[in-house]
Formats: C-alpha cells, sequence, structure tokens
C-alpha cells in the first residue's frame, strides 16, 4: 500500500521530469526571453519554483536552505538579496534571471535531494505538525507540503507552455 510519503515523493519526481524536459529542450539563449511581452521566462519560473520548494521545506523541516548553504546564490550571481525567492517581484526582476540550463538544473536537483529526503521518513502523524504560526489558522506540515507541491507543479506547467512557444517552429 502506497504511504503518504510515497505520493508526495512520485508528485515530486514528475515535477522534476518535466524540469528537466523542458531544459533539454530549450535552447540556452532563450531561457530568459519571455514567450510573449510581460509574461514570465523559462528561467524565472523554474528558479521560482526551486526557490520556494528549498525555503518551505528546508523551514518546515528545520534544515538549511540549499540556496544558501550549497553556493547556488553566488554561482546564479543575481541582483538581489539571497532571500528572494520570487514573490512580489517586478518583470525588470523576472528579465534579471539569466543563468544556465545547467545551474538551473543542478540547483533544482539539490533542491529534489533535500525535499526527497525530507519526505522519504515522513508519517501521517507529522502532518498535523504545525510548521507556521503566522496564519489564522496556523499552518500545519501538510498544508504547507501540498501548498509547495502545488506552486511547483503550476509552475513547472507555466514553464513547460512557455517552453513549447519559445520552440516551436
Amino acid at each position: 500500500m502506497a504511504t503518504t510519503s510515497d505520493l508526495l515523493l512520485d508528485a515530486l519526481d514528475r515535477v522534476r521530469e518535466t524540469v528537466h524536459g523542458l531544459l533539454d529542450d530549450v535552447p540556452e539563449d532563450r531561457l530568459a526571453t519571455p514567450p510573449a511581452d510581460g509574461a514570465n521566462t523559462v528561467a524565472w519560473l523554474v528558479w521560482h519554483l526551486t526557490r520556494v520548494l528549498d525555503t518551505h521545506v528546508a523551514d518546515a523541516f528545520d534544515r538549511d536552505v540549499v540556496w544558501t548553504s550549497q553556493g547556488w546564490a553566488e554561482r546564479f550571481d543575481l541582483p538581489f538579496p539571497a532571500s528572494a525567492h520570487g514573490y512580489g517581484m517586478s518583470y525588470d526582476d523576472v528579465l534579471a534571471v539569466r543563468t544556465s540550463a545547467e545551474n538551473l538544473r543542478g540547483y533544482f536537483d539539490a533542491t529534489h535531494d533535500l525535499v526527497a529526503d525530507a519526505l522519504r521518513d515522513l508519517t501521517d502523524a507529522d502532518l498535523d505538525r504545525v510548521v507556521d504560526e503566522e496564519w489564522d489558522p496556523p499552518v500545519t506540515l501538510g498544508v504547507r507540503l501540498v501548498s509547495a507541491l502545488n506552486d511547483a507543479t503550476q509552475h513547472v506547467g507555466q514553464a513547460s507552455y512557455a517552453a513549447g512557444i519559445l520552440t516551436r517552429d
């Protein structure tokens, strides 16, 4: 019988497969190209979905954020604070996320490892643990995990759509 951990890991792995596929398909010189004026780029979408997974899961499991602890912030060398994760960014900020497919894949894979490691030992009883009391009602681990995976699936879907536009003949 599948466990909650198994289901969440499967969802996470599907996001990884899609991220890898689109990074394989989009020419590197188009990763930071918006598919339409004002639209998010593939590079920004992959960076953002990874930052959200990284920060939400690291915080919920009291682990180090991969972005800063493993040197990804330095590798990307973006023109905003290392704490930035995409929320509230302007279109100019979106366009400033310029990096290689190798960096995007590497950061995503490192974050995938963090999240998968956290999920492997997850039990149903863990899901009710409150991880954020700043909300009313307080956010439980289960809600936080579903929220982070929902965000990742939405953004990888948007990135796939953008990639399709950028690579059509």
